[in-house]
């Protein structure tokens, strides 16, 4: 079965008639239950913008709390220590789940991967819908710790037994911790799903043409992404299984013989530091499963505003590969403090070193994208610029954490929540935020507001600097994180002026949310009508109407004859060469 192209080749269409469906009927298939990955990447946003504002909400109120200790707050109340912990908890689960592991693969991901790469549709779209429905059941499931008795639990957002596995351990962690545990199991479920779809889309459903070295870099990140995925979340959900079998059934994987409250619990011979290698084994490709995202859209930006192919495009693939591979050696790093052979801390430190060596590669190939480019500063670039400046700083704090000898002095200070804020919090945001601006109007068919988006930028910017950059300085003076309040002690007390700074930089950079809510949604209906290819940019998903039709491209395939990134092209009739022009066009 074949299909005529404007290029005058016939192309199989074998992968379109084996994943076409039919176009919904009705409401609930076309909004709710869909099966097009379009409107699923949309639930995975919005989901991840409700998130992300639950997530903020919960940090506010930890830093009202830590300069006005014995404020009593409307509808909150008093926040005691353990409420502070529990907005902890809730608030780091709530950002890494369901914010920076949802809205760049989940959200952008599915909307964009199937149309940069030629598909008319993801792999398996059922699958595809069931992986939303149950980050959804997820989401809900961990709010509702919340609103149980006892409240959501207290032990981080890490878990660390014997205090998540002991229920007696503390307030929160009864049934709180049970949904807490149960809520992670879930997600875990529903990104297993997720990376075989976008794993089996990669591999088999491009378009004619469609190399994996013309892939957008974009693709390359997903794909590497849904690796990730697919060998970490396996990991935590069993550790998260022998988690609950320990708190629910009486057995003993992660607790030792312990003595709660003066009371002998029944548990003996159980390693806490099983969980710990679990744990991190899952966590440290997590850091990695947010921030490859970002990377890959920050280099589709820059090399599409800086109107230059990107630099080292093989060079940047294969760093990617190597972030992806190396991510999976060095979780020791998390644990320099348990204890751990100090043969075995070595290694996991050199590992660690070795990991900054593809991300720099990576950094100076943006810069070297950037270098004599004619640049383009709209939104979507600033977002873009901001993420490697977010990427830079987070990522220098890194090699001091790698040594062990300073990383014991350091662990238990803010200096590592500066440094993983700024790493792998924020510069992913700013990846999305970048993403956003960027294919709003191929998702919308209208153009975000640019002064708005702007001001949004710099204010996010200056304020994301004044909340974690302050973290370092307070752990080198030596503040204790997860401290609920610092009057209690002399030294502390003292850098106290430093938080009261952070808190009310905060309070302003949250503020400054609501300018991107309101331009994001006034957009979508008021915004002036957007081009099918504003930007001027090479890949597919330029190639079709805007909004992209059911099926991506309107029944056609299309046919790759160009690298992703030709813009500058001498002797081509425009500064671009798109990847579907005639290959008798000059390229690169």
């Amino acid at each position: 079965m074949a299909g005529g192209t404007g290029g005058g080749e016939t192309v199989m269409a074998t992968p379109v008639a084996l994943h076409a469906h039919a176009a919904p009927q009705g409401f609930i298939r076309k909004y709710i239950f869909s099966l097009d990955h379009k409107v699923i990447g949309l639930q995975y946003y919005f989901l991840a913008l409700t998130a992300v504002f639950v997530g903020m909400f919960l940090s506010l109120l930890m830093r009202i709390h830590m300069i006005w200790p014995t404020a009593v707050l409307p509808i909150v109340g008093e926040i005691k220590p353990e409420t502070y912990l529990s907005l902890l908890t809730m608030h780091g689960t709530i950002m890494v789940f369901f914010v920076l592991t949802t809205a760049p693969q989940g959200g952008f991901g599915n909307y964009i991967l199937p149309i940069q790469i030629g598909a008319p549709d993801m792999a398996f779209p059922v699958l595809n819908m069931l992986s939303f429905w149950t980050t959804f059941v997820g989401f809900v499931v961990i709010i509702a710790a919340f609103f149980v008795t006892g409240g959501a639990p207290l032990h981080g957002w890490t878990g660390y037994p014997p205090l998540s596995a002991v229920q007696s351990a503390g307030p929160g962690e009864g049934l709180g911790a049970d949904l807490w545990v149960t809520s992670i199991a879930i997600f875990c479920i529903a990104s297993l799903m997720g990376a075989l779809n976008f794993i089996t889309t990669t591999l088999d459903l491009r378009a004619k043409g469609m190399t994996m070295m013309r892939m957008p870099l974009t693709c390359w990140s997903w794909f590497i992404t849904a690796i990730l995925g697919l060998l970490a979340f396996g990991v935590l959900l069993s550790a998260g299984i022998l988690l609950l079998l320990d708190r629910n059934m009486g057995t003993s994987f992660y607790v030792p013989l312990v003595v709660v409250n003066g009371q002998v619990m029944g548990h003996k011979g159980g390693s806490p530091l099983l969980w710990q290698h679990l744990f991190w084994f899952f966590g440290h490709p997590e850091v990695y499963i947010a921030i490859l995202p970002g990377m890959g859209v920050t280099s589709q930006i820059l090399s599409t505003f800086s109107r230059k192919p990107i630099f080292g495009y093989k060079a940047m693939v294969y760093a990617m590969l190597a972030i992806g591979f190396f991510g999976f050696m060095v979780w020791g790093h998390h644990m320099f403090m348990s204890g751990m052979s100090p043969y075995s801390a070595f290694a996991f430190s050199i590992l660690t070193m070795c990991i900054g060596v593809p991300s720099a590669i990576k950094t100076f190939n943006w810069l070297g994208t950037m270098w004599k480019g004619h640049i383009r500063f709209q939104t979507p670039m600033l977002y873009a610029i901001g993420f490697v400046s977010l990427f830079v700083s987070g990522g220098l704090s890194g090699p001091f954490l790698a040594q062990p000898v300073l990383d014991i002095q350091l662990h238990d200070t803010y200096f590592v929540v500066g440094h993983f804020h700024l790493i792998m919090g924020v510069a992913a945001i700013f990846g999305i935020f970048a993403a956003t601006y960027y294919w709003f109007p191929k998702m919308f068919g209208r153009m975000m507001n640019e002064t708005w988006g702007r001001i949004h930028f710099f204010i996010t910017l200056a304020g994301t600097y004044a909340i974690f950059m302050p973290m370092h300085y307070l752990g080198l003076a030596g503040q204790t994180r997860r401290y609920s309040q610092f009057t209690e002690v002399a030294y502390q007390a003292k850098l106290i002026p430093l938080q009261t700074f952070m808190t009310y930089a905060a309070i302003i950079t949250i503020a400054a949310q609501f300018i991107f809510v309101i331009n994001l949604f006034w957009s979508m209906f008021k915004g002036p009508k957007a081009s099918d290819n504003p930007w001027e940019a090479t890949t597919l998903e330029w190639t079709t109407t805007t909004p992209p039709p059911h099926d991506n491209f309107g029944g056609r395939t299309p046919v790759v004859n160009h690298g992703p990134y030709e813009y500058g092209v001498p002797g081509a009739p425009r500064d671009y060469v798109m990847q579907t022009d005639p290959a008798t066009l000059p390229a690169h």
